[in-house]
């Protein structure tokens, strides 16, 4: 029999026989390696682990310990949930079931689930793997595949197989009693999959589009270890505490309204102080940084969207225009062109540059309905913007401030772990190619002084610019995306903007797009969710209350109160007729850093009894000791 070669991830190389199945070939390397891999990467192709090897490749095996053994885990899981589903209500009709980050779904065309229902699921997932039933591949035309799904009843199948472009092999799975079209791979077994557990079900429109029929999703997710299971579990607990919505009204910080309408946000008193904050900060470290502010309108013409390009790529996302004396005005889905104009309304000196405009702007996009989500999905939005034009010479100076000063704000509100990722030019890209090469060196550059780990998308940039995304980490560990550092060679061009060199002559300026935020709206129910509501001092929109024992405290109470707020310290004062316990309760719900209890032993000495938000007693100090107290933790932003 023929022979093929197999060169492994150290670089050995073995000779294994034509049509030897990767699984085979783990069995051969040994015996664990073959009870762990889920999946092979053959010539960097993923590949079941039953299929032939038949020619000479590079094979790497993925457990579920890599992102790609999680990820076919959860999607042989997705299928086992679409079985089960189907033996328990034989008329529900599958559509698609993908696996995500920590886990997987699956939307059915069915009455809707209650928890009873998943509960009865999942004992049926079990029971699936302990059938241990193979999974198989089978590749077909697509009118065979038409032809199965049909007699099958599975009509959302006809729509996908639609979409597959006609030169792209059609795959079916079977598990059983139940297959489905997929590209694969999956788990060579039901049996492999361990420890699942489904987490919740809601709604959701075929293809995301209202237009479409609502359908019934189901999350679940699944690990190989029960400890994994366990733990992934107590985050999901974690995280439903510290769920912004949930914070959101019970510290009174914004709310949303069906009669407003959806996705727009009313910040209520101390969510928007906490704004007001966060903004006052972030004006004082721009004006530092030496950006100038700008201000610009919520609409403009529709000329101005049609010179920026919005209106001929972005107008699925930009809301109905506006006639006003006959013309279409658009609410405003970017700042960009407005600062471009700002920039453009004079001519500019090679002396001027690096111009750095700053803008909180509020914008508008039209987000799906069943996409938006508190704050981190909303209609109406203020992004912390900023455009530097600068010379080709400045250039490289100006990014690594730029990501420096990025990585500095962020630092300040909390935040030490990042994610950096490098996004080069793709295949169909306007701009100079040498201006695409000089600002990814830049780029490059850049994240490479910072010390920090950083991915590169290769081609995975804007048709218009490399860039830099960063991410953060909050206190469970998930990643948000947050700024987003942006070359375009395209509105400079649209706009024809230049500036005046050296040599007399005009010359096109490189121009940088600058969120740091984000969005202030999303940034701040990031915040929200990484303190769990308990914001750090500096943030905290009130950051002490003084607590009466009775009512003959009252004077004194109000007497601190009204001294901590000449220091400039935020402060309430409760002197209700409540007990001290319910104050304490109280103030702890809301999340005050500080209780200060004053009764008469304190009146005596002029004194104030502390206590932190965690439950500790810090013991009767004078009112100046606190005041400086608190002060030392507002300038360390602690």
């Amino acid at each position: 029999m023929a022979s093929i070669s197999v060169t492994l991830p150290d670089g050995s190389v073995r000779e294994i026989a034509m049509g030897t199945t990767a699984l085979e070939l783990a069995g051969a390397i040994g015996p664990r390696l073959a009870r762990e891999a889920l999946v092979a990467e053959v010539n960097g192709t993923l590949t079941d682990l039953t299929s032939p090897l038949t020619t000479d490749a590079t094979v790497t095996f993925h457990t579920f310990n890599s992102d790609e053994g999680k990820e076919v885990y959860r999607h042989t899981t997705a299928h086992m949930l679409a079985q089960a589903v189907q033996r328990l209500r034989p008329d529900a009709k599958v559509t698609i079931g993908p696996a995500i980050d920590e886990g997987f779904y699956y939307d059915f065309d069915t009455e809707p689930f209650v928890p009873e229902d998943l509960e009865a699921i999942e004992a049926e997932m079990r029971k699936i793997a302990k059938e241990d039933h193979p999974t198989q591949r089978s590749e077909m035309s697509r009118d065979e595949a038409y032809a199965l799904f049909d007699g099958m009843g599975e009509t959302y199948k006809r729509e996908i197989i639609d979409d597959i472009p006609g030169e792209e092999t059609l795959s079916v799975y079977t598990q059983g009693d139940f297959t489905d079209l997929c590209r694969g791979p999956h788990a060579p077994s039901t049996r492999r999959i361990k420890y699942l557990k489904l987490t919740s079900t809601g709604g959701a429109y075929w293809r995301g589009d209202e237009a479409n029929k609502q359908l019934q999703r189901i999350y679940g997710t699944a690990f190989e270890k029960k400890g994994q299971l366990d733990e992934h579990l107590a985050l999901i607990e974690e995280a439903e505490r510290r769920d912004h919505r949930r914070l959101g009204t019970q510290l009174e910080l914004y709310s949303t309204h069906q009669d407003l309408g959806g996705g727009l946000v009313l910040w209520h008193p101390k969510g928007a102080l906490v704004r007001h904050i966060a903004e006052d900060y972030w004006k004082e470290r721009h004006l530092a940084g030496g950006y100038d502010f700008v201000c610009s309108p919520h609409i403009g013409r529709s000329k101005l969207w049609e010179t920026s390009g919005h209106l001929e790529f972005f107008a699925d996302d930009m809301y109905s225009p506006l006639d006003i004396d006959g013309q279409e005005y658009y609410l405003k889905p970017m700042n960009c062109p407005f600062h471009i104009l700002i920039y453009k309304s004079r001519q500019h000196s090679y002396r001027e540059l690096p111009m750095r405009l700053a803008e909180l702007g509020t914008v508008y996009r039209y987000e799906r309905a069943g996409a938006l989500h508190g704050m981190m999905r909303v209609r109406g939005f203020t992004q912390d913007d900023a455009h530097i034009f600068c010379r080709p010479e400045q250039m490289p100076d100006e990014i690594d401030r730029t990501l420096g000063f990025c990585l500095d704000m962020l630092r300040a509100f909390g935040f030490t772990q990042f994610e950096l990722f490098l996004s080069t030019r793709p295949e169909k890209a306007v701009g100079d190619v040498q201006q695409w090469l000089d600002a990814e060196d830049a780029l490059r550059a850049a994240l490479e002084r910072t010390g920090i780990p950083y991915e590169v998308d290769e081609g995975g940039g804007a048709f218009y610019g490399p860039k830099i995304d960063l991410n953060i980490r909050d206190s469970l560990n998930r990643q948000w995306q947050c700024s987003t550092i942006q070359f375009d060679f395209n509105l400079p061009e649209r706009f024809d903007i230049s500036y005046i060199a050296e040599d007399g002559q005009q010359h096109r300026p490189y121009m940088v797009h600058r969120a740091l935020f984000g969005s202030v709206e999303r940034f701040f129910g990031v915040l929200v969710e990484h303190y769990a509501g308990a914001f750090p001092v500096w943030l905290a929109p009130v950051q002490a209350v003084v607590l009466s024992i009775t009512d003959d405290h009252r004077e004194y109470a109000e007497k601190v109160r009204q001294e901590l707020a000449d220091a400039g310290i935020r402060v309430e004062a409760d002197v209700r007729g409540e007990k001290l316990g319910y104050k304490v309760r109280e103030a702890e719900m809301a999340k005050t850093p500080y209780m200060l209890v004053v009764g008469a032993r304190e009146i005596e000495n002029e004194q104030v009894a502390v206590r932190t938000r965690q439950g500790n007693n810090l013991g009767a100090m004078p009112v100046a000791a606190f005041i400086e107290r608190i002060q030392e933790d507002i300038g360390s932003k602690v």
